[in-house]
């Protein structure tokens, strides 16, 4: 039997950056079910486009994850972007975030949305929902002409369902003087105000963490079946594996049935996206980096430009439809709805679809809600005293970044090891930080 300190269940985002917070010398293997590795971080070059999965664009807050990454990856291949982005409301553009902005809509509709502000009712600290906080926050007009219709459109699911802080920061809230205030000085300013994204991709931010890594202890085409935990032996579909602590970004209902832990499966929902990734004949518009879709008799609720950011001659995009975990996918019947869509839009006229690619995420947002949220977290936590380590949007089961993952992996590693990596934790910069001064 084979046996590892850390076995670590794929070879995406978060188990990368677990293995390279590692102290040196450690004892580590991976195991990723797929041929390559990035998870949902990967990309397509086809016909001279460059497409991820979805819209994977690096949101960096901590100044050292940032630049770990870019000291392994090609100088001068990586674009700095300032955000712009729009909502589509009755065929104009709006600035994001809607709620502050209202003063750019139709007079009648900014009418109701201020007036419906002033007079909400509610208290948005005791909502017991998601919907409920939307409007005991903000109003039925800013609600019911964005907030609601997009998010339902995104979750595929009752915003009463969800737990009222299941966007957790990454919520642009903004309270009555905070839109007052932007109708005079504006501000559009979120935690993505900026970002970066490579020439090639946001593959190059997973070959950036694999820089250093042994490829040898990375066995692609190997899947997880089962976990004994009190024995510490994961099995796999070529073998078995002891392990001290196993690291897993699997989704977390799929590892509590891996780990034969008995649970109410309805307790955990999401939904799926499916991506269509396209590529034209020729430019078009030239201003948003990605536009949000709340109308219902639109099919997507986002579309992403990546020649945008490339500043390429061709408009080439994404387009994201939210779904029900169990609804049908119909890649090909849906893509002429797309298009027709598309042109309803007004984001492509004549233009000519030269080159397509889809792909569905399946999870895609996890349904963050109150009864399923406590019984994670008391699974979560008893997997963790038995040595296995959920991490990631869908083993953590949350709403976070991409960034976000990189230092939960760090934190866990550094937490587990005692020694601390090259990406600090953030009591280690406080103690520095004290150090230096």
């Amino acid at each position: 039997m084979d046996q590892t300190e850390y076995l670590i269940v794929g070879a995406g985002v978060s188990g990368l950056s677990f293995a390279n917070c590692l102290p040196p010398g450690s004892d580590w293997q991976c195991v990723e079910q797929l041929d390559e590795p990035g998870g949902y971080c990967r990309t397509i070059h086809q016909d001279g486009f460059v497409w991820d999965f979805s819209g994977h664009f690096f949101h960096f807050r901590h100044p050292e994850v940032e630049a770990f990454l870019r000291a392994r990856m090609p100088a001068d291949e990586v674009f700095r972007v300032d955000k712009q982005s729009s909502i589509l409301f009755k065929g104009a553009r709006v600035d994001f975030p809607f709620q502050k902005n209202i003063h750019q809509l139709p007079k009648d509709d900014f009418i109701e949305c201020l007036h419906d502000l002033y007079f909400r009712e509610g208290d948005a600290d005791a909502a017991e929902s998601f919907e409920a906080m939307l409007y005991a926050k903000l109003g039925r007009g800013i609600t019911e002409k964005f907030l609601k219709p997009y998010n339902e459109k995104l979750y595929a699911c009752d915003l009463a369902s969800l737990d009222k802080d299941a966007m957790g920061r990454f919520f642009p809230h903004a309270d009555v003087a905070d839109i007052i205030r932007n109708m005079r000085n504006p501000d559009n300013s979120s935690y993505n105000a900026h970002f970066t994204y490579p020439k090639g991709g946001a593959i190059e931010y997973i070959k950036a963490l694999l820089h250093d890594l042994d490829p040898a202890r990375i066995h692609y085409e190997e899947r997880l079946v089962g976990v004994d935990v009190a024995a510490k032996i994961a099995t796999t579909t070529r073998r078995q594996i002891r392990f001290e602590h196993l690291v897993s970004s699997a989704p977390f209902p799929k590892m509590l049935n891996l780990c034969a832990v008995e649970h109410d499966a309805s307790l955990y929902s999401w939904n799926k996206v499916l991506v269509y990734n396209l590529g034209f004949d020729r430019k078009g518009q030239d201003v948003d980096h990605w536009i949000y879709i709340p109308e219902r008799d639109k099919v997507f609720y986002r579309v992403g430009f990546y020649d945008n950011i490339f500043a390429t001659p061709r408009m080439s995009c994404y387009v994201e439809i939210g779904l029900a975990a169990d609804a049908p996918v119909d890649v090909e019947g849906t893509l002429p709805v797309v298009l027709a869509d598309l042109k309803k839009a007004g984001i492509v006229t004549d233009h000519e679809l030269v080159s397509w690619h889809s792909v569905v995420l399946d999870p895609a947002y996890v349904h963050v809600g109150g009864p399923g949220q406590a019984d994670f977290r008391a699974r979560h936590a008893a997997l963790h005293e038995q040595g296995v380590h959920c991490v990631g949007r869908y083993g953590a089961w949350k709403y976070c970044s991409i960034e976000d993952n990189i230092l939960e992996a760090r934190d866990l590693a550094h937490a587990l090891t005692g020694h601390p990596s090259g990406l600090l934790t953030a009591a280690d910069e406080v103690e520095r930080a004290g150090a230096e001064a």
